[in-house]
């Protein structure tokens, strides 16, 4: 595939250096892009330049993923990112491997592979610097005027943008990310950076660089950052990142996210976080327009990218869950859930503890219900509600106001769901 023609009208180009696409045709290429390395797990907001980085490879070019151990390791001089935080070596190696793990989900590493997915570090050759050295082989191809004419610095330094001025460390940051560049085109003979529109001005110091020092030429493209169609940030919620990791975000959780996108939204997002091609995404789009209400788009974006990051079974579950919560799922599907997944659906939800040889022992449903626990406010109201047929436990409805609950009611020996109506739920745990 053209690797420009294919992020052209998947909307993922904000800036490209002229001769890139000359030099994508000229030879196979090789290409970086830098991730923060301050946690054990991507979030959402990586996805996009993970999915350049695939795309390149699709291509039939070399990527390369660089952790910022550099980076993490200065933490966030402007004191902006409560994220950014100091970090020591043993917690940066433990992420990148973190990382690695889940950047294979997109690419290939295997060693076979011509043009096989690498992960570096620029910790590796950053540490090897001393202050002295740096200023003498770097600094001194760089002018300040160079530097001071950065829209990023411009920006922090104009009195009227409300900024507290710029840290030396800040300023000298685009020498930092110049100097990776520059080291990969002369170890790895990578002639291309990616990255966020917010980071043009770090990528072309780096090409700057390149030709000031060696006289070679290196390239530079950025994606748009990827904003909601309201102009939120993208990638947040109340519980803050959506991670990749599922011990931080449920895929139940991380699906969900996916579903609830607008529809201008799911639009654009089909685009840039699947592999769908041109066709299957305008036919997709044709028939939610056709039908809005049925939400196409969003439950095919959904189970691609859930798939993609996570399984098929793990789609499947939270499709399941799904339909569990909004009254369509069945007591067995209800049965089937993994523990954290039916917890993921009833965060939120009123819980009542009991004690587990309560429900050993037996225990009458409205003893249970209205008298041990506070779920129904009264014994009266609860046999109103089970002679209205409005009672079920876990999925199933209750008839009868003598049932005795013992063990086999338990949900992974643990848990018992009831549910008054269609969306009155209550989180019965034995403990």
């Amino acid at each position: 595939m053209n690797f420009i023609e294919e992020l052209n009208w998947r909307g993922m180009i904000h800036d490209l250096m002229p001769g890139l696409e000359e030099q994508l045709k000229k030879e196979h290429t090789t290409a970086y892009l830098g991730i923060d390395p301050t946690a054990d797990s991507l979030h959402i907001g990586h996805l996009v330049g993970v999915m350049l980085l695939k795309h390149f490879q699709v291509s039939g070019n070399k990527p390369i993923a660089l952790v910022g151990g550099a980076t993490g390791m200065i933490g966030d001089p402007s004191g902006k990112s409560q994220e950014r935080n100091l970090l020591d070596e043993a917690t940066l190696r433990h992420n990148q491997e973190c990382l690695k793990k889940q950047l294979a989900k997109f690419l290939d590493f295997g060693p076979e592979a011509p043009n096989a997915a690498e992960m570096v570090n620029n910790y590796d050759w950053m540490i090897k610097f001393g202050f002295l050295e740096f200023i003498r082989d770097i600094g001194k191809h760089i002018t300040v005027n160079y530097m001071m004419a950065k829209d990023s610095v411009k920006k922090r330094l104009d009195p009227e943008s409300g900024a507290a001025g710029m840290s030396f460390t800040e300023f000298t940051y685009q020498l930092v990310q110049g100097t990776d560049f520059l080291h990969l085109y002369e170890t790895k003979n990578c002639k291309l950076q990616m990255g966020g529109s917010d980071q043009w001005g770090n990528i072309t110091t780096g090409t700057e660089l390149i030709r000031r020092k060696t006289g070679g030429e290196a390239f530079a493209l950025t994606c748009p950052l990827i904003k909601k169609a309201d102009g939120t940030k993208f990638g947040k919620t109340e519980e803050g990142n959506v991670w990749l990791d599922p011990e931080r975000t449920s895929p139940y959780k991380f699906y969900q996210f996916w579903l609830n996108t607008s529809d201008d939204d799911a639009a654009r997002y089909i685009k840039i976080f699947t592999l769908l091609s041109q066709e299957e995404i305008e036919a997709l789009i044709e028939l939610h327009r056709e039908a809005p209400h049925l939400r196409t788009l969003q439950k095919k974006l959904a189970e691609e990218v859930t798939v993609m990051v996570h399984s098929r079974k793990d789609f499947v579950m939270a499709v399941s869950a799904s339909e569990i919560l909004f009254g369509k799922g069945t007591a067995d599907e209800l049965k089937n859930l993994d523990e954290k997944t039916f917890l993921a659906i009833f965060e939120g939800v009123p819980q009542y503890i009991v004690q587990k040889n309560d429900i050993e022992n037996g225990i009458n449903v409205v003893e249970l219900l209205a008298g041990k626990t506070g779920a129904f406010e009264s014994k009266g109201e609860l046999r109103r509600t089970i002679q209205g047929n409005g009672l079920s436990l876990n999925k199933e409805k209750i008839s009868d106001a003598d049932l005795m609950i013992d063990n086999s009611f338990l949900i992974s020996g643990k848990y018992i769901l009831a549910q008054k109506g269609k969306k009155n739920y209550s989180l019965i745990i034995a403990g």
